[in-house]
């Protein structure tokens, strides 16, 4: 007798013509376990964005010393994602999705204890070493586990946890920082770590990697990502898609709050009002796009959003209204970061099982890893001139993500996973 836990029959139960009749125990799993996952990202990289100006007043660091610090979270990411994927497909995604939060949760919260600058760093570092898997390996899971006609919105869903993660940092900075300062919201941050380990107990490995396993291929395959003029096309054009979503992700939340404080001189309480409606404007966007992908397909979603984002941001830093500021918020989060619905799918769909984390871990992950110069580059540029006209300029590397989707990335709308 099998054992009840949803996996029988992962992607198929109660399937009919148009789809599932309902969904297993198994996808429900993946869906929460992964969603959870992701949030601690959110979490992680918010905490430092939250604390940034207290960690420079204690250290006494300037701007480009700050900016850094996220710097060096997403190197440790992309070294993270590489090696994660990696193995995630050698020896299972659930087994190498534990060994992350394991090596986030030890590192996050000895990022309180850091003695220097140097120390902190390093800590930083090695906690995205371990988020750098998140992402990819439970968007493998998830793309594996649930049918193609929803596959974008079960991976939009997961998308959704880094926005639930962005409020915990938001909620962990307005009441333990006054009291406890930034190194109890660090400390904090572990807790929900907890939570995504015990979310994958018992979680048992998709079929689809089950019967690769068995058949003795699932090999090192790195290479599958280069292995033809078509596909290293398309991992290029996938790689600068997921650069810009990040860089302009990055570079916006992590110096608005410091922009809305030093330019526009809003308290901690205003720049979270900013935050909330930003955020609320970014679930929405990501659910919406996950339907729209599912719908009209990835290619029109992504050109769609892709050109209202350009267009979003040169207005948004035009406006020197305070109050058009937090209202215009939730359009700027909602074209911004909508887009991070569709990827999970887009990515998974390219690729075959073998090289499915691989392909998922390593192009997003060297996509954060080179936005992970944003901050930095927008803390340098803001030394000459204003925060605002610094994160301005970000309209224009919209535009060519969308020049990757017309002539490098082709559609996968309704593809089955091989």
């Amino acid at each position: 007798m099998e054992k009840d836990n949803g996996v029988q029959n992962q992607t198929s139960a109660g399937n009919g013509p148009d789809g599932p009749k309902k969904f297993t125990g198994y996808q429900w799993k993946t869906l929460w376990a992964s969603t959870i996952g992701y949030a601690m990202d959110g979490l992680d990289m918010m905490i430092l964005a939250y604390t940034l100006p207290l960690i420079m007043a204690y250290y006494g660091l300037n701007q480009v010393e700050g900016g850094s610090l996220s710097t060096i979270t997403l190197l440790g990411s992309v070294l993270g994602g590489i090696l994660f994927g990696i193995l995630a497909d050698k020896y299972g995604r659930v087994r190498v999705f534990t060994w992350t939060i394991l090596i986030f949760s030890v590192f996050t919260g000895l990022c309180a204890f850091a003695p220097n600058e140097q120390t902190f760093a390093f800590f930083r570092f090695m906690a995205g070493l371990g988020l750098g898997g998140e992402f990819g390996i439970g968007m493998t899971l998830v793309s594996e586990a649930w049918p193609k006609k929803y596959r974008s919105r079960a991976t939009s869903i997961v998308a959704t946890g880094f926005q639930f993660g962005i409020i915990l940092a938001t909620l962990a900075t307005l009441f333990i920082a006054p009291k406890f300062g930034w190194q109890g919201v660090f400390l904090a941050g572990v807790l929900p770590a907890i939570l995504a380990f015990w979310s994958r107990r018992n979680l048992e490995e998709p079929e689809i990697w089950k019967q690769l396993k068995d058949e003795n291929k699932n090999k090192i395959a790195l290479g599958h990502l280069f292995s033809s003029f078509k596909k290293t096309k398309v991992t290029i054009g996938l790689t600068i898609a997921t650069s810009v979503q990040n860089f302009g992700f990055y570079g916006i939340m992590t110096w608005m709050p410091t922009m809305l404080a030093v330019e526009m001189g809003y308290s901690f309480n205003s720049t979270t009002v900013w935050t909330v409606v930003t955020i609320a404007g970014m679930l929405v966007g990501i659910l919406i796009f996950g339907i729209m992908a599912d719908k009209i397909g990835r290619k029109p979603s992504y050109l769609i959003f892709l050109f209202a984002a350009a267009a979003m941001i040169w207005i948004y830093f035009q406006q020197t209204s305070t109050t058009m500021l937090i209202v215009l918020g939730g359009l700027l989060g909602f074209f911004v970061n909508g887009m991070m619905g569709g990827y999970g799918a887009l990515l998974a769909e390219h690729y075959e099982t073998e090289a499915r984390s691989t392909a998922e871990n390593v192009i997003f992950n060297v996509g954060r890893g080179i936005a992970g110069f944003a901050p930095l580059i927008i803390g340098y540029i803001s030394l000459n001139y204003s925060l605002s006209y610094a994160l301005g300029l970000l309209s224009f590397i919209y535009v060519l993500s969308a020049l990757s989707f017309i002539f490098l990335i082709p559609e996968t709308k309704g593809v089955e996973l091989h």
